[in-house]
Parts: C-alpha cells; structure tokens; sequence
C-alpha cells in the first residue's frame, strides 16, 4: 500500500481524526440513511461532542460510556470522548439492565452515551432501577420520549456545548498523548467476573495500520460494519481502520442476511468482515443467485475453526478476491496474527495466521518454558499492543501478564515451522457462540440464583449455525420443578442472549474427579453425543 493511500501513522485518535480529514477532504466518512458526513466535516462534529463534555464538566481520564448499537452517533460520542481526553467504556447493547449497571459502576463512569429504543427495548427505562450514582448524565440517541426524564435528548446535549469555544476543544484533543489509555473494554478474559481492559492509543493505531496494509483496504472503499462497535472487531478493526485507510464507514446495527444483501447491492460494499456465521448465512439464502454482490472485495473472520470450504465457497460463490482470517483478543488490542490473503485455503481456513509486525507469538508449557512447533500449548503473546493492565485489578493483571511480559491468552494452541498459529482449544473452557466470547463460570454464577438449581456447569456444544452453543448441564434442587423451556426462557430475562443457553440438560449428579471437580470433559462428551 502506498504512503498517498495511508499516511503516516498518527499517535491518538484524534490526531488520526484531523489527519483524516486533511488527507481524506470531500471522501465520506460515515453514512447511513439519508445521513453522509465527509472526512473534512467530520473534525467538527466530533468536536462538537467534546465541546459537550467539557460543558458538562468531563475531564481528562474520566469515563464516558456508550451503550447504543452501530449507528454514525455513535462514532461520533466516540470521537468526541477521545478529542476530550476521556476514556471511553463500550457496553454491550445485549447486556441486561443489572449487567451493564455493574460496568457503569465499576469503571465509575460519570456520563452514558444511551439507545432510547432498540429491538423492543427501553434502554434508560431498563437501567433506571439499577443507575449507579457515579453517571451524573444519561444523554438519549435517537427518537426522544418524555418518559425518560433522567436523561437529555442528543441534540439538547450537543446544545450546551456552545458554553465551549472550539479552540478550548482542540486544545483539550491535541494535549492527548500517545500512551494515554483510549478505552476501557470489559471482557470476563478467561474466568469469572468481566475485568476492564485499558488500552493506549497508539498501539491500537500501529496495529491497525498494519490490518490495513495486510487487507489491502485503501481509501474510497465501502466497509459495512456488522461487527458491534462494543467489540474491537466492529470498532478497532472497524471504524478506526476506516479512519486509517480513508474508507466509508457503513454502520449496520444488527445482522439480518437479507438485509446485508439489500445494503451490499444498494451502498456496494466493498469490505466485509465477520465472523464465520455472517458468511454461512449469506451463502445459505436463497436469493444468493440472484443476487448482485460484484462490489465485495474484501472479507476478514476468525473467532472459531473454520472449514477450508467455506473459504473457497467465500471466494467462488460470494465473489471476495480478499479472504483472510486473524485472531487476537480484547487484552491485546484485539489483533495479535492474521494470514496473508495469498495465503492457500487450508491455511486461512486451518489457521489464523502469523504475528502482526511488532508482536511474538509463543507457545509455552505449564511451566513457562516455549515449545517445539507442532506441540500443543498455551498461546502467549508479547509486544506493544498489550494491554496496560486490568482496570484497578492489579493481581488479575499479574496472573496474566507474567514478569517476561507474556501475556497468556488461556488459549491453547500450536505454532508451524512457517510461524502460523493454529488454535486447538481453550484453557478454560471458553466457547464461542457466534463470534462472542462466553465463559462458563460467569453464565454458571447467574444461573445458581435460579431457586430451582442445585448445580450447574456450563459447556460449549458444536452448532452448525452459530459455530458453538452453551448446554447448561443441571442438577435441581430436591423437590423442585424446572424443564427446560422454563430455565431458557428465565436465562433470557437475566442474561445477554448470547450468553443463554440453548440446551438444557438435567443430571441426578455431574461427574467430578477426585479432587470434586466437575469434568468438564467428560461432560462435554456426554452431552454432545446425547444432542
């Protein structure tokens, strides 16, 4: 890729915003229905945010949460939280009221960025309950309603920032520096509770430059986000890479296969990234013969083993010339490996590539010691683009990050000689469902306050659609009545929805070990031969 298609590197985000804008002018930056905002206008609007913030007294370190789908206000409350030297905390537009009431308060976020309604859905209603005391200002996107008094209306928001000069504002973005922490995302990493990752500008941009260079997106391309902006595909691999190449940003706020064909033909897209599920669904409509798909160039997936004939059907039936698979997660910055586009299918579909510049990739024994290619181990990362550290969680941070800088992932894996990473399993019994993370313990604790449920363990079983779904594994209480339509519907009401299981399964007592452990795989075995 040439310097006139990237330039060079910015150190922040908002450097990289008015960089954008003085390479990029008249190219457009965001659209979505009847709305278009190009790269030179878009310094402003961001600003006008920031303006905002300050107004309402957000300082430098502060946290500035959003919980709306994908949408051009959100990019730019983002935008607005970086140039005003905040931190942002995205919330996962899946969370139930009590879920992200306890992401608010522990990052002690003084204002949230808020959908009104979505799917059905009164966000401010559904938090009103449980709204920590810390989030002084809940301002509303989208349609306003006078029932959400707690709040205020975007545009009233963006009002009060005329108290704010624009030169107070660009002062407040050019005094960010590079290693000051951008975002702070939470992950529940390998066990337990959800810890938040904070994250530098800088390394965020270096990586992503080189997803850039390595995609081969490059200004004037049209990228339909369908990954959520809450998560570091939709947002690092999605808008800020935008930002990088000069490219359109096309939020979509919920994947629908029909939809996704309307907006390839209508907008011609030309870079799609997602995970495995959003390909299958496309390739399984039946209006794909007759669909127009010519513009798509570009795809990038990862998030769970992937048949190598997905990636010819990728290319043959659906047209991309650029098919690639990557991995990383949320403690790295979200990208760690990535296989080259010209890489042979077996190898994109049977791998996620090799170490980003800047990154080493090892495979390391119970004891820390590297192993031989080809022998299976936990997959360890280390180089500029791990995390700062968990948010006030010194001892999480210690246990996964060790004193040579490692930063073990709880993946287990194997390099080849060639240095491609191949992931076999998880240490801790993560699963996939759909490109979102799920862990076991965090689903387990939520489902032992059923009265009903004496034990419970929680396991990822192969599903052809989603790539992998939790089967809750259940012991009742003596006495007690519950099926297992009762006990999914009753997660839904508790849980994010990927996090609900999809089957359930009743034990008189789960298998355990001698040391009274559940084994999990036996479990695992059992339950995926009965299904």
């Amino acid at each position: 890729m040439s310097d006139a298609t990237i330039p060079a590197i910015a150190a922040t985000i908002p450097a990289l915003l008015f960089s954008a804008a003085c390479h990029h002018g008249e190219r457009t930056a965001l659209e979505e229905a009847g709305r278009r905002i190009t790269y030179a206008d878009l310094p402003e609007q961001a600003l006008a945010v920031s303006r905002a913030l300050i107004a309402h007294g957000i300082q430098p370190g502060d946290k500035v949460a959003i919980w709306a789908p994908n949408c051009i206000d959100w990019v730019l409350a983002a935008l607005g939280i970086h140039c005003a030297g905040a931190v942002m905390v995205p919330i996962n537009t899946r969370m139930k009221g009590v879920e992200a009431a306890d992401i608010l308060a522990r990052s002690r976020a003084r204002l949230l960025f808020c959908v009104g309604s979505f799917l059905g859905i009164d966000y401010p209603t559904m938090l009103a309950p449980v709204r920590p005391a810390c989030v002084g200002k809940i301002v509303v996107l989208g349609e306003w309603q006078e029932a959400w008094q707690g709040g205020q209306p975007w545009a009233a928001f963006l009002a009060d920032g005329a108290a704010v000069s624009p030169a107070e504002a660009r002062a407040r973005a050019d005094a960010v520096r590079p290693d000051d922490i951008a975002d702070l995302m939470f992950t529940s990493g390998t066990t337990g509770k959800a810890k938040g990752v904070m994250s530098a500008h800088a390394p965020t941009l270096r990586a992503f430059a080189e997803y850039v260079r390595i995609i081969g997106l490059r200004a004037g391309d049209r990228y339909l986000v369908v990954n959520p902006f809450f998560h570091s595909f939709g947002y690092k691999a999605g808008w800020i890479t935008c930002l990088i190449a000069g490219a359109t940003i096309l939020p979509h706020p919920v994947f629908d296969a029909e939809a996704v064909f309307q907006r390839i033909e209508a907008d011609r897209v030309t870079a799609l990234p997602g995970p495995p599920t959003l390909y299958l669904s496309m390739l399984a409509h039946p209006r794909l013969a007759a669909a127009d798909l010519s513009s798509l160039r570009i795809a990038v997936t990862g998030a769970s083993t992937i048949p190598p004939i997905l990636i010819e059907r990728m290319r043959r039936e659906l047209g991309i010339r650029v098919v690639t698979t990557a991995y990383g997660l949320t403690e790295c910055g979200g990208l760690a490996t990535i296989c080259d586009p010209d890489d042979d299918a077996d190898t994109i579909a049977g791998t996620s590539g090799k170490a980003i510049p800047g990154t080493e990739v090892c495979i390391l024994d119970p004891k820390g010691h590297p192993l031989p290619p080809g022998t299976p181990g936990e997959i360890c990362l280390r180089g500029f683009h791990v995390m700062k550290g968990y948010f006030e969680n010194p001892e999480a941070t210690a246990e996964t990050i060790d004193s040579d800088g490692w930063l073990h992932t709880g993946d287990i894996g194997t390099l080849d000689a060639r240095g491609y990473l191949r992931i076999t399993d998880r240490l801790k019994d993560m699963f996939i469902v759909g490109g979102f993370n799920c862990y076991p313990a965090e689903i387990e604790a939520a489902l032992t306050a059923h009265p009903a449920i004496a034990q419970v363990a929680v396991v990822g079983v192969p599903d052809e659609r989603m790539g992998e779904v939790g089967c809750a594994c259940v012991v009742r209480r003596p006495g007690a009545s519950l099926d297992e339509t009762g006990l999914i519907a009753w997660s839904r009401e508790n849980m994010a929805n990927y996090k609900v299981p999809r089957y359930v399964r009743f034990f008189d007592a789960l298998p355990v070990n001698a040391s009274n452990k559940v084994v999990k795989n036996e479990l695992r075995a059992r339950v995926t031969e009965a299904l």
